[in-house]
Parts: structure tokens; C-alpha cells; sequence
């Protein structure tokens, strides 16, 4: 193993009756082990509408959770047997609630509709007719692009929703469709079930709320740790109800006193939230309150920070200081006629959390105090986040000759615009539904854009002398002090600065590590937010700068075979880090990030197989990372 150059401090072990209060996120030093586990929670099947659209006519849920297992399965567009590398242990088919399972239904003729009098039903019948037409000749797409929302020349002012002049939803065509719907949930329901085995795989039953006025995706994912009996008395919520979060709120606790089903939602791809998804007000334009904050923080406790749409952590006009600022960003809103992209700091994870470290300083609570995760966001039924094994966020990206099958235009998206990411990573006492959702809700989970990185953080006043490369480790790290997603508590008797303690492991089937950093976000006293990224441990001898920087760690990919080797970077990575730059006074959170070493995007496989100079978009190579769950330090 190569040298580990790490920022070293003097540690002192200190009693730990001392820390205990600061204990929060599991309440006891006497901490249950627990295991990591990898899944994704953001997965689309046929009875989505727009998979479906998008020629995934055939791979369902059941499809999905073989595919999850490790088996072999059809790929629904180019009916290549397909297969996952690394299994998953876990994972969440989030089809779409608006117009759930109706395309499909249209297509194989089971749709129920309703009787919309003689004119009605002759004006369906029609409509039918044309979209069958439109999906046996492969235009179903550009048949439905006329239900999606268009620019509205208000957007920007005021309360996106009101200013909204189309919204994606099917009734106006096929009529009430609550019961080819209700017949979609049941099968959702009834696969999830079926492939639940506790301690080997988990399934979650969940759906994806696609909230999208005038282009801003406001999307969140909906998750249940309950199973068949409490999911069927309710038909998932959609945004043709409404396409304000409050009222997706609202209904989950409602729904939760009646049936008693427990939910939490996760937002995604802020990077094309159009300002809106972490504002310093609600999307209706009103100043955001105590009790608005308790509502989003008690409801979306973890946030999707990268996905095969990009990644939202932070970009370069925001973190001018982080030279890995710019990681696959996404450029392209979800409409026709859309406008050129433009990022606002609304839009990104770290903004967010320094946002709401302002926010808490004014009104008493934090409305933006999330874990954070990945997941894949795939339409395929695949969660296939492996960038040699990727097999299209769309069925039809699924080939190199089809990946600009939408497209090419600069404010148009394609196939060779996105990486395969990402994946959740969860700290859970074990394999099941119980064990998964309660990590989720303490926020000890993190993010990775695809590799199965394994990552650990805590957060305490001070850990044991060589804890960094003890073989109890986590052991150490839960009996001195708090796991990501927790909270670290000022006391009267401690003045020090925080010490966390860090590991990473290489993923077994993929790229060495780089380094290992920790991004840290902070308010003061007048409220003016700041942010520092710390390298704490890198391979290789390389040696910090004056400025705290690091050379790069090199790149082995070959550009013209797409292979690389593991020659440079390290399998393992950690330190026990103090913050140089601790002001006891200023809230503030601390997360780990990790990068690999470069490896081949799946765009650089594709443009060799074509023979091609390069790919048509995107960069050659990708250095793959993961971010945790922060810990967030509170003042007295």
C-alpha cells in the first residue's frame, strides 16, 4: 500500500460519559453494528409514461428487482440479455404517480375508461387511435411533447405553479383514469412483495410526485417502509393534484394518521430547479417560517445530490475555490422550447446547506438540514450505475448508434450528455425494510456516483491515538462520537475544536482512490456564508501546497482502448482531522467527499466502438466520487 500523508493533530482520549450528549443520532454509545448497503432509490419501469414514450414498452417491476438481484434479463429496447455486475441489496421503483401505468395501459388495450357521452367517448376514441398509430411507429414521444410544460413568459416572477400555462396530465384525453391506475399500483405492490426477502434483498414501495412548473423540476421520490396492507388503501399522490410541496406534505401526513403508513420524499435533480428547489422562500413566494421549515426538514430528511442527470453538489461559480467544483454538470431543462440553462445557487447542495445554516440563524430552524444520496433515475427498469455496464437513462440511449436519438441541439439532452450514476449507500443495523428506513430518517447514508466506494464519517471533541487505521474503527467512531448525519453539541467544558474521523475503501471491481476531503460550510456572526475544502489524506507522496492543494494524481486511462490501470492512487484512505479554522461561535456542517483516480466515461466506450475522435458531448474520462451525510456542529 502506498504511503498515507494525512493531516496529523495531538489527540487526547477523553472519558466517554463526556460525549454522550453529543450521541444524537443513535441516543447510546452502546451501538448495534451496522452493515453498508447499496441501492437506488429513484427507478422507473414501463408504467411510467414517459418510459414508456420512450420505448421502454416491455421491462416492468418484476424486470427491475431481477435485474436489482443479479439476474440476466431482456433490455427493453435493443433485447440484449443484460445483467448487472454487483448486485444491489436494496432498491425503491419510483414510477411516475401522474398518469401512472396509462400509456402502457393504451398500448395493450386495457385501458378502463369512463363513459364520457357519445362525443366524449368518439373524441377519445380518436385520440387513441393516433397515439397507438404514433407508439407502433416509434413517435409516441412527439405525440405526448404537446402535454408538457412550455416556457411561460412570467416564469421568474412570482409563484411558478400560477404562472404555469401546461402541466403534464392525461385526463383531458382519456378521462378519469383513477382506476387503470389503481390497477398499476396493485402490480407495483404486488412485485415489490414478491421479491422482499428480508437479510438478502429489500424492496421499498415508492413513487416519484413530478412537480414541474413552467420547467422547474421540483420532482421528489415518495418512500414507505410498509408493505401490501397499508399501501393499498392509498393511490400515490400526484402533481396533477397539486404542484406545491406543502400540499404533498400535507397529504403524506394525512394519509399517515389515516392509514398508518409511514413516508419520507426525497427531492432530486435540483441542478434544474430554475432557482426554486432550496430558495430563501417558499414556491409560492412567501418568506420561509419555523413551521415551513420543521415540515420540509421532518419530510425530506435526505436529498439526491447525483444522478445520470447530473451532478448537484455545487459548480465553479459558486465554489470558485474547489477545483472539482465542475463535476458533470447538466445543462438542459425538462420542456419544449426550453431556454438556455442557468445555474443559481438555489439549485445545489452545498449552497443549500450553508443557506440553511442562515436561515436557522434567523428563524430558530433549519429547513435544508439533509443526508444526502444517489440514485439512478433510470427509465429503463435498470438501475445500471456501472460506467463500463450502462445501459441508458432512456431505452433508446441504450446503443451508441441511438444515444442522439433525442436530438443534438445545445438546449436539447441526449444520451451522450450524462454518466451512469448514482447509488445510495446506507449505514443500517440490517437488510430490511425496518433497518434501511431508519438510516434514512437518521441520515447515516450517503452518496456515490456509481462504484460501490465504502465511506465512514464521525464527528466528536476528541478521538483515541491512532483511530484512523484501528481495525474497530467504527467501533471507535460511534463510542466517541456521532456518524454522519448527527449532530455536534457545544459544551461549556470543552473549547477544543472538533476532531472526524474519516475511511474510505476502494470499490473491489473499480478505480484507486485519489484523496479523501472534507467540505466545510459556516455562518457568521453577520450572517455571511462561507465554505473551505480541506484535502485530509491523498495517495501517492504528493505534497500540499501553500495553499492547501494538492497536484493531481495522474491519469493511466488509454484513450484509444478505453482501459486504465490502478497504478497510481491508493485502495485506502483516512485520517483523524481537526479543524484548523474552528470558530466556537458559528454553526457550521462538515461532510467527506471522496474522488478516485480517472477512469473511462461510458461516452469515451461508445465514440471507440463507432470509431470516432471523441464523443459527441461529455468529457473522455470521470473521476467517480461519493459524498456523505454532513455532520452539522450547533453552538451554544
Amino acid at each position: 500500500m502506498k504511503n498515507l500523508n494525512a493531516i496529523k493533530a495531538t489527540v487526547l482520549c477523553i472519558a466517554v460519559s463526556a460525549l454522550a450528549n453529543t450521541v444524537t443520532a443513535q441516543g447510546t454509545n452502546d451501538q448495534v453494528a451496522t452493515q453498508l448497503y447499496f441501492g437506488d432509490t429513484h427507478l422507473h419501469t414501463s408504467y411510467s409514461f414517459d418510459a414508456f414514450l420512450n420505448d421502454n414498452h416491455s421491462a416492468d417491476p418484476d424486470t427491475a428487482y431481477r435485474w436489482a438481484k443479479g439476474q440476466p434479463v431482456i433490455h427493453p429496447y435493443n433485447r440484449a440479455r443484460v445483467q448487472i455486475h454487483t448486485p444491489l441489496d436494496f432498491l425503491v421503483v419510483s414510477d411516475h404517480a401522474e398518469m401512472l401505468g396509462v400509456i402502457r395501459a393504451v398500448s395493450n388495450q386495457t385501458m378502463v375508461y369512463e363513459d364520457l357521452g357519445w362525443y366524449g367517448n368518439i373524441k377519445r376514441w380518436v385520440a387513441e387511435k393516433l397515439m397507438l398509430r404514433a407508439l407502433n411507429n416509434g413517435t409516441g414521444l412527439q405525440f405526448f411533447t404537446r402535454f408538457l410544460p412550455v416556457p411561460d413568459e412570467n416564469e421568474g416572477h412570482g409563484d411558478p405553479v400560477a404562472s404555469s400555462s401546461n402541466n403534464i396530465d392525461g385526463v383531458g384525453i382519456f378521462g378519469d383514469t383513477t382506476e387503470t391506475s389503481t390497477n398499476a399500483w396493485q402490480a407495483i405492490i404486488a412485485a415489490a412483495e414478491e421479491h422482499n426477502e428480508p437479510g438478502v434483498f429489500t424492496t421499498f414501495l415508492g413513487w416519484e410526485w413530478s412537480s414541474i412548473p413552467t420547467g422547474a423540476n421540483l420532482h421528489r421520490v415518495v418512500v414507505t417502509p410498509d408493505g401490501a396492507e397499508k399501501a393499498s388503501q392509498f393511490l400515490p399522490y400526484g402533481s396533477d393534484q397539486s404542484q406545491y410541496p406543502e400540499d404533498l406534505w400535507q397529504w403524506l401526513e394525512d394519509t399517515q394518521h389515516r392509514t398508518g403508513a409511514r413516508f419520507l420524499a426525497i427531492p432530486h435533480n435540483s441542478n434544474i430547479s430554475k432557482g426554486y428547489m432550496f430558495d430563501t422562500t417558499t414556491l409560492r413566494g412567501e418568506e420561509v417560517t419555523a413551521d415551513y421549515a420543521r415540515r420540509r426538514a421532518f419530510w425530506e430528511p435526505v436529498t439526491e445530490v447525483t444522478q445520470t442527470k447530473g451532478d448537484s453538489e455545487t459548480r465553479s461559480e459558486f465554489s470558485p475555490d474547489d477545483e472539482f467544483a465542475d463535476f458533470e454538470n447538466y445543462n438542459f431543462y425538462i420542456q419544449k422550447q426550453a431556454e438556455k440553462f442557468v445555474a443559481t445557487t438555489a439549485d445545489y447542495i452545498r449552497p443549500a446547506l450553508k443557506r440553511g445554516l442562515a436561515i436557522e440563524q434567523k428563524i430558530g430552524v433549519n429547513p435544508y438540514k439533509f443526508g444526502l444520496i444517489g440514485s439512478t433515475d433510470s427509465h429503463t427498469a435498470l438501475a445500471a450505475a456501472e460506467e463500463n455496464n450502462f445501459w441508458g437513462k432512456m431505452a433508446t440511449d441504450s446503443t451508441p448508434e441511438t444515444k442522439d436519438s433525442r436530438g443534438t441541439a445545445e438546449t436539447t439532452t441526449n444520451g451522450w450528455s450524462m454518466s451512469a450514476s448514482g447509488l445510495a449507500a446506507v449505514w443500517a443495523t440490517e437488510n430490511s425494510r425496518e433497518a434501511i428506513y431508519a438510516a434514512f430518517r437518521r441520515k447515516e447514508v450517503y452518496a456515490t456516483t456509481g462504484p460501490r466506494l465504502r465511506v465512514q464519517l464521525f464527528g466528536g471533541w476528541r478521538f483515541p491515538e491512532n483511530a484512523a487505521n484501528a481495525d474497530d474503527f467504527a467501533s471507535i467512531g460511534y463510542k466517541f462520537g456521532v456518524p454522519m448525519g448527527g449532530d455536534l453539541l457545544a459544551q461549556e467544558s470543552l473549547k477544543q475544536p472538533p476532531a472526524f474521523l474519516v475511511r474510505a475503501v476502494k470499490d473491489p471491481l473499480d478505480g484507486n482512490l485519489d484523496r479523501l476531503q472534507i467540505v466545510k460550510g459556516w455562518v457568521d456572526a453577520n450572517g455571511e456564508q462561507h465554505e473551505q475544502v480541506y484535502n485530509v489524506a491523498w495517495s501517492d507522496d504528493r505534497q500540499l501546497d501553500a495553499d492547501g492543494k494538492l497536484p493531481a494524481v495522474g491519469n493511466t486511462v488509454d484513450l484509444q482502448s478505453g482501459r486504465y490501470s490502478n497504478t497510481i492512487g491508493s485502495p485506502e484512505l483516512s485520517a483523524q482531522w481537526i479543524d484548523p479554522d474552528f470558530n466556537p461561535d458559528q454553526p457550521a456542517f462538515y461532510y467527506a467527499r471522496v474522488l478516485q483516480i480517472p477512469t473511462p466515461r461510458n461516452g469515451l466506450l461508445d465514440s471507440i466502438a463507432l470509431q470516432l475522435d471523441h464523443p459527441p458531448r461529455g468529457p473522455k474520462v470521470i473521476q467517480e466520487r461519493a459524498y456523505t451525510s454532513p455532520i452539522w456542529y450547533q453552538p451554544l
